[in-house]
């Protein structure tokens, strides 16, 4: 059971996802956890409404695996496989909280800073900007791009599609642009 609790090497989760991508590849399924939330409005008869959701639900009823194994992985660890001792944080991470003022208000084992993301702050510029705005942006930008961070960097580049290469070069900029201009900024308000 240690090895279970153990944090693993990134070559074994690298390699577990590889093996499942060329197995979903070679039965010629395509993965996407965004797509769960399209299939599930397809079920509940979502295609009467939206051409978008009117797809044949039943022949994408396997990806919705993912998200119940998802959902009962969570919780198995959280309940059975938590540990007590205080998430050990970066350096960097730190360093950089502090350079935004917040380092003081990450409490340990933690890892948001409480003044910055609680339902006090939806009142304020910054936290509607980042809870609110950033939420949408989000939701919205899965959508439009045609899937979610993870779904074109893992399946849409190992099918070598041109569109998810470039919506993770797009993520990248994007990423970089909100933690090192964006958010200096909004906290500084």
């Amino acid at each position: 059971m240690e090895i279970i609790y153990q944090s693993w090497p990134w070559y074994v989760g690298g390699s577990a996802i590889s093996v499942i991508m060329f197995l979903l590849i070679f039965s010629g399924k395509e993965f996407g956890f965004s797509e769960n939330l399209r299939i599930i409005i397809s079920m509940l008869g979502g295609g009467k409404y939206s051409k978008f959701f009117d797809i044949d639900w039943k022949q994408r009823l396997w990806n919705l695996t993912f998200l119940f194994g998802t959902l009962l992985g969570g919780w198995i660890a959280y309940t059975f496989m938590r540990s007590d001792e205080p998430m050990q944080l970066s350096a960097s991470f730190l360093n950089t909280l502090d350079s935004w003022g917040l380092a003081q208000d990450v409490k340990p084992g933690e890892l948001i800073p409480t003044s910055l993301i609680n339902f006090s702050q939806l009142g304020s510029i910054a936290g509607m900007v980042i809870m609110i705005l950033g939420g949408f942006f989000v939701g919205f930008g899965a959508r439009y791009a045609g899937g979610c961070t993870s779904g074109h960097a893992i399946s849409g580049l190992s099918n070598l599609q041109w569109p998810s290469l470039i919506a993770v070069i797009g993520f990248f900029i994007g990423g970089l642009f909100v933690s090192n201009i964006l958010y200096p900024w909004l906290l500084n308000l």
